[in-house]
């Protein structure tokens, strides 16, 4: 179990030559018959220096975790063998941006591109009730929860609205097994920066659902949603009834104001239902998460 990592753990060659810990460790247990002991292989995600983060950091997210978690197949852990984030967060120390929109957006980012990356078990933390506290980035708390001192819940934080939206509205709860595809967006910065990702699952109950993470910080962005089907070699779009559930900058902003920080509007994610057909347009407001669930015309299963 690794602490946080964002690239392989490397030591002092061995006789052959061999740098990285992991894959020394799988050859040894190779040679010695023991592969099958490797039950799992779990790790930290604490990505971000915290006094260095700036709106930009963001971009990055996607890209770390998916890395990492091909470093681990790469040093030949069997594919078999699942891959587990068991407790992360922005950075591995308190930092400002962890009770700010920035922090449910990275959330998303965070889930998704770990499961469609191949990622098996994902744990978030911390989540116990705590106050806020002076950072070199602004007063925040570690918490989904902010309280008082006698640990009474006072308000929420982005990355608890976050959570429901991935547990509650992308995913089915306590339903199933959920069958993800690769999905995209084709919207960039004059940077060449990716402003909308894009998660893709099947749903036990037959349903499309698309989280959708509109990175960019200051405007909304308009997106016409296209399934590719690579098996029956055609396309698809949502077809009736859709539901759009929609969280943040407009529902949730941070007050950053000493021992009195606080959420003001701190409102959960907002929920409408839309008429569609192979041209709507959903708008995806700034900074915010939009989860599209639905069925396609012929509401069936589309292979990617």
């Amino acid at each position: 179990m690794f602490e946080g990592v964002s690239e392989d753990i490397r030591v002092w060659p061995d006789a052959q030559g061999r740098t990285s810990w992991m894959g020394r460790f799988v050859d040894y247990l190779k040679s010695h018959g023991r592969i099958s002991d490797l039950a799992f292989v779990s790790f930290e995600h604490y990505p971000f220096e915290p006094c260095n983060i700036t709106w930009k950091t963001l971009y990055s997210e996607p890209r770390l975790i998916k890395h990492i978690l091909e470093v681990w197949r790469n040093d030949c852990v069997p594919k078999d063998v699942p891959l587990m984030v068991t407790e992360n967060h922005l950075s591995w120390q308190l930092t400002g941006p962890m009770t700010t929109i920035f922090a449910a957006l990275w959330l998303a980012d965070n889930v998704g591109s770990f499961f469609e990356g191949g990622g098996a078990a994902f744990y978030h933390s911390p989540i116990q009730p705590q106050g806020v506290q002076k950072t070199c980035l602004g007063w925040s708390s570690w918490s989904n929860f902010v309280s008082d001192e006698s640990y009474d819940i006072k308000g929420y934080t982005s990355p608890y609205f976050a959570a429901h939206m991935i547990n509650r509205e992308w995913v089915q709860h306590h339903s199933g097994v959920h069958h993800m595809v690769p999905s995209y967006a084709d919207i960039k910065d004059g940077e060449g920066n990716i402003m909308v990702t894009s998660y893709a699952v099947y749903r036990p109950d037959g349903n499309w659902s698309l989280m959708l993470v509109n990175r960019d910080e200051n405007s909304p962005h308009s997106v016409k949603v296209q399934f590719e089907d690579a098996t029956r070699k055609r396309a698809e779009a949502f077809s009736g009834a859709v539901t759009l559930i929609t969280f943040g900058s407009e529902q949730y902003v941070w007050v950053d104001d000493g021992p009195n920080s606080h959420a003001d509007p701190d409102h959960p994610p907002v929920a409408s239902t839309i008429a569609t057909s192979g041209q709507t347009v959903f708008t995806l407001p700034k900074a915010s998460i939009t989860v599209l669930r639905g069925k396609t015309a012929t509401g069936s299963k589309v292979e990617p």
